[in-house]
């Protein structure tokens, strides 16, 4: 059986990523075609349980990774990256499917290197651990400035620890994915993630399956 295709899609805080891709995985049903759809930090039940950790709340409403350091942070981004790979995205693969995930190792290299000023070169060792070297066959990035993206967020009201940096921290990571998009500019994808919904989710369809209409 031929392998099956990896596609993520990457981006700032209020790109739109989760609500595109359930937009899409359900315009793929529609024409036939049954995508494994997946998210990071999550995706398994020991993924669910870090992103929990890292991302859910006390019962007064404060994040309960105030205080994580950068450095947990991509420890647990990638314990649970691993699980990922191993139990959801690599079976699925090797089965002939196609997976659309909402997010996964350029975050790491965006949020907690670019970001967080981490090592870019231990946060690579640390990616290729968890994933055995394995790579999205196409990566989409929703484009938006960090202004528009936290006042999306902020508009929705469930923000994180991540959400609560300031602004710079936010365009130090979306200069991040431009690095990572022009050294590897035939994997990528740019969307601008600024127009209307819909329009947005035109583009990602015609570069998901490309001549389908």
């Amino acid at each position: 059986m031929a392998r099956g295709r990896f596609v993520t899609l990457e981006g700032p805080e209020g790109a739109g990523k989760t609500s595109q891709l359930r937009l899409l995985a359900e315009w793929l049903r529609s024409r036939g075609i049954d995508p494994v759809v997946t998210r990071e930090p999550g995706g398994t039940r020991m993924g669910d349980r870090i992103r929990e950790a890292m991302f859910g709340s006390y019962a007064d409403g404060e994040p309960s990774a105030d205080g994580i350091l950068p450095l947990t942070e991509a420890f647990l981004m990638n314990a649970a990256r691993a699980q990922h790979v191993g139990e959801v995205i690599r079976p699925a693969l090797e089965a002939g499917k196609l997976v659309l995930c909402d997010r996964y190792a350029d975050a790491t290299l965006a949020y907690q290197g670019y970001g967080h000023g981490l090592d870019l070169s231990l946060l690579r060792t640390l990616i290729d651990l968890a994933t055995g070297g394995l790579q999205p066959d196409l990566t989409i990035y929703l484009d938006v400035p960090a202004t528009v993206g936290l006042a999306r967020r902020f508009g929705d009201g469930d923000v994180n620890h991540l959400d609560r940096m300031d602004v710079a921290f936010h365009e130090r990571v979306i200069a991040g994915y431009k690095e990572l998009i022009a050294a590897e500019p035939t994997r990528w994808r740019v969307v601008d993630a600024a127009q209307p919904a819909a329009e947005v989710q035109e583009h990602i369809r015609s570069l998901v399956l490309p001549g389908a209409g």
